[in-house]
């Protein structure tokens, strides 16, 4: 699994998305209907913003409601694709680009979230830390606050007769 949601190549693919949907509604024609370029912009960020918010929470459970909503928001601004085309504000070769990216974004957020429906680990909020089994008699005597414990790291000696 990658370290930082930067790695995941679905993130990625939602960032060429921004860049994207940006550029469209820098068009003058387009750049002049508020409503719908706020929308598509907000749509377009959603699904980045939230790949990334989900990866960082730490848990396969999160993560993957975090994908759903990033799924959503790439329907919704595949459907503000088909508005933006019907008034005319992007030509019929912006739309098919636009619905591509939109359309293989979603495509990997769906084969990344039955990855970790299959997947055993729970997550980073999971993990365990493992200590021997002297590390945690050391650490109940300092809980317990059991001054001569044997185990008590700067009171224990090797020899038994102490």
């Amino acid at each position: 699994m990658p370290k930082s949601f930067e790695e995941l190549p679905v993130w990625q693919k939602a960032r060429e998305l921004v860049q994207y949907i940006y550029s469209l509604t820098k068009k003058e024609v387009f750049s002049r209907d508020f409503s719908l370029v706020d929308q598509i912009r907000r749509a377009a960020t959603s699904v980045m913003f939230n790949i990334a918010e989900g990866f960082e929470r730490g848990s396969n459970t999160e993560f993957i409601q975090f994908l759903y909503i990033s799924k959503g928001s790439a329907g919704e601004a595949r459907t503000q694709l088909y508005v933006a085309l019907d008034q005319n504000y992007i030509t019929p070769e912006e739309f098919k680009k636009g619905l591509s990216l939109c359309k293989d974004v979603s495509g990997q957020l769906s084969g990344l979230i039955e990855y970790l429906k299959g997947s055993r680990l729970k997550g980073e909020k999971f993990k365990k830390e493992y200590r021997s089994m002297r590390e945690e008699l050391e650490k109940m005597g300092r809980q317990f606050n059991i001054p001569n414990s044997r185990f008590n790291k700067k009171n224990f000696t090797t020899d038994p007769e102490e």
